[in-house]
């Protein structure tokens, strides 16, 4: 029998998907800037993904090439992950990005925390505790109120925009829910690669293989590129299953919320953009709500960090 490990940390969980958070809120700024000059959300997804893979494979390789072995049996799951909740997610949100503007895109997702509470309570049959139920209720009222969507005329949006909008939600619930599930195998950045190995092959394959790499981008787009497809992507959607592995995918999801806010705390800084009273309200309750969720410490069985180290102990 292995020696018992100290249980994993849920405050380091919450600090992975924090991070992430940040990250993403540049990212999107960032793709939006893209799209306006001249790039294609087709174009991007290729980019990112492409971009992401490759990297992580060489830096799986020399860290540790055991981290690139997966069972035979396990293929279809990780085509199936890689290609429904990575790439679809990738270029839903993307596409919503290019057509409408990044506020309604990023409510739109953040109705993924709804829909991954859904599953735990219908699909999973798990009882959500009051304290999380709160979180999530105050989480998506504090994004509404942080992106001003009581300002958005919803009608004038563009429909095609709104619904890849909604699928990228359902997509990022998806990654999340079965993120969970291969990681009660697998080490999280065994994951992540077959996620975006499989993303990245089905996009070079739906656009032109390579296509996108061989436009006329000026420096500065490709310095954002890069950004998106390794701080926007490979390193955030790496924490934030680091987060899940640890907190599971209903905490982490309504964490991640934070993203609005970086978002509007780099306007500020960069552009001078001020916070109304509303969003200011938003914003406390989305913090208010990520306190809560780490005042109430709530360890979960289920968590896959904690069923990898039970069954290493079993072992």
């Amino acid at each position: 029998m292995n020696k018992m490990t100290k249980p994993p940390s849920l405050k380091r969980g919450y600090l992975y998907v924090v991070i992430a958070a940040i990250l993403w809120a540049i990212s999107g700024s960032s793709a939006k800037f893209l799209f306006n000059s001249g790039v294609t959300a087709f174009q991007l997804a290729q980019l990112r993904l492409t971009i992401t893979a490759v990297g992580l494979f060489i830096w799986l390789s020399v860290r540790d090439a055991t981290l690139l072995k997966i069972a035979r049996k396990d293929i279809w799951y990780f085509a199936v992950f890689g290609i429904v909740g990575m790439g679809a997610c990738q270029f839903t949100y993307l596409f919503a990005i290019s057509k409408i503007n990044v506020a309604a895109a990023i409510l739109l997702q953040y109705l993924a925390p709804s829909f991954i509470a859904i599953h735990a309570v219908v699909f999973a049959r798990e009882k959500l505790s009051a304290v999380t139920i709160l979180a999530l209720l105050g989480a998506t009222s504090g994004c509404y109120l942080v992106v001003g969507a009581y300002n958005l005329e919803i009608l004038s949006l563009n429909l095609a925009g709104i619904i890849s909008g909604v699928i990228s939600a359902i997509a990022f619930a998806w990654y999340s829910i079965h993120g969970e599930y291969g990681m009660r195998r697998y080490d999280p950045w065994t994951v992540i690669f077959y996620a975006m190995f499989f993303a990245g092959l089905v996009w070079n394959i739906l656009h032109p293989p390579l296509e996108a790499f061989f436009q006329d981008y000026s420096l500065i787009e490709w310095g954002w590129i890069l950004y998106i497809g390794i701080l926007g992507t490979l390193v955030p959607f790496g924490l934030y299953l680091l987060g899940v592995n640890l907190i599971r995918s209903t905490r982490a999801s309504i964490t991640a919320t934070l993203e609005p806010i970086s978002a509007g705390i780099l306007s500020y800084i960069f552009l001078g953009e001020i916070f109304g009273p509303l969003q200011i309200i938003g914003g406390g309750l989305v913090i208010a709500s990520i306190i809560l969720l780490q005042v109430k410490q709530e360890r979960d069985e289920k968590a896959p960090a904690l069923m990898r180290a039970q069954r290493q102990i079993q072992d």
